[in-house]
Parts: structure tokens; sequence; C-alpha cells
């Protein structure tokens, strides 16, 4: 049985996405202010499988404690259910470490089919192979999720680190943007904005690439897809 943690202040939708899990043998955990989601998680966090937040609470906001949980090294997947859609709004939370975002007003059947591919993603990376990579002067310790360049360790979501393992894992490969998708988000792709991946392809140069602007590791083939070029 999975659990989550949903930490959502509006009474109503609260109760009617508790049911439908639960319905579905989900395990609740709920919250409707951030004190009371960061009991929780320093009580239960590590037997969390997927965390449901909401943006906008009575005493702060969910971007905090996402980033919160992040640095204290959690895994554990993240949703927003955010009121705004809008692309700031979208890339602050997928770049502070949220796994993916659903817009309110939302259909049940779609929110459960998020859920149900982000926690069959970790579960799935939970089991890979480990391995160690370089690329140029970027260097990635799978066994660890660690990720350095030029010697210095670099922070990367949850979300770009499945990217970049994704691309350094088939080198020299074009892999169309449909099939990254299918892979990170195991999901229908009706359910994903295109772009989302967009979003981090370019938060990923940022970090990774001496020149983002003219990068040399992840180049786009126009009209396919993204390849990780890997010099003999």
């Amino acid at each position: 049985m999975s659990k989550i943690l949903l930490v959502e202040d509006d009474f109503a939708l609260s109760m009617g996405i508790s049911y439908s899990l639960k319905s579905d043998g989900y395990e609740l955990r709920e919250a409707g202010t951030l004190a009371a989601a960061r009991k929780i998680f320093e009580e239960e966090g590590w037997d969390l499988d997927l965390i449901l937040l909401d943006v906008m609470l009575p005493d702060g906001n969910g971007f905090d404690f996402c980033e919160e949980i992040r640095k204290k090294g959690s895994p554990v997947p993240v949703i927003f259910l955010t009121a705004v859609s809008d692309e700031i709004n979208v890339v602050k939370g997928l770049d502070i470490g949220a796994d993916d975002y659903i817009a309110k007003p939302f259909r049940v059947k779609e929110l459960e089919a998020r859920i149900k591919a982000n926690i069959r993603r970790n579960e799935k990376n939970k089991g890979n192979v480990s391995s160690c990579y370089q690329v140029k002067d970027l260097w990635i310790d799978s066994n660890r999720s660690l990720v350095k360049k030029g010697g210095e360790e670099i922070f990367l979501t949850p979300s770009e680190y499945r990217l970049l393992l994704e691309l350094v894992t088939h080198p020299n490969q074009t892999i169309s943007r449909t099939k990254l998708m299918e892979r990170l988000w195991d999901v229908d792709q009706a359910f994903v904005d295109d772009n989302t991946l967009s979003v981090y392809i370019k938060r990923l140069r940022e970090k990774i690439e001496d020149d983002s602007k003219n990068p040399e590791m992840i180049v786009t083939v126009r009209g396919i897809g993204y390849q990780l070029v890997v010099k003999e």
C-alpha cells in the first residue's frame, strides 16, 4: 500500500482527493498547513511514496516545503497542485525539485494517473544498476546520485537528474522528445505538457554546459529530440 502525504488547505478539495485515493487503496496522511506537513514529514518522511503539495498555504507556500525536503536529501516524488499554470510558477516548481504539477481544476483520473506514474518510476529508479559516467569535465556517480563538474558538486533536481541519466546512458543517440517524455514520466503523453521537457533541458544545460546558449554536450536534433554528445 503506497503512502501519500496530501498538503492542501481547501477542505472540500482535500476531502474529495482523500476519498478517491483511499478508495483506490492508498494510505493517506493529510495536512492543511506547512507546520502540519513538516511534522508529518519529520515523523514519516522516509516512509512516504509521494507528496501532493498545494502551492498556496495559510502559513507559507509549497515551494518552501519542497525545497526543504530536497535539501534533506529526500527523493520522494512531489506533485504540485496549483491554481496557477503559467510558465513562471511551473518553472519555479520544477527548478526547486518537484517531479510534476497539475493545474486546478483537474480530473481525478488524471491525478491518479500522475500519481501511479511517479510512484512506478521512482520504484524503477531504485532498482537501476549503479554505474559511473564521465562526459568532458562532467562526472555522474549514479550509485550516490552525485554529479560533479570540474570537480565541484552541482545540485540537480530529481527530474533534471533523471533526464541527465537517461541521456548519458544512451550516448551519441538521438532520443525523440516523445520517447524522453515516455521514459521520464511513464504516463500517457496527453497528460504531459510538452513545454515541461523544454524547461528541464534549458535548466540542465545551464548547470552542466560551459555555455548554455551554445551547448556542446546536450545538443538539439531539430525536429526530433536531443542527443548527449560524447567524443571518442
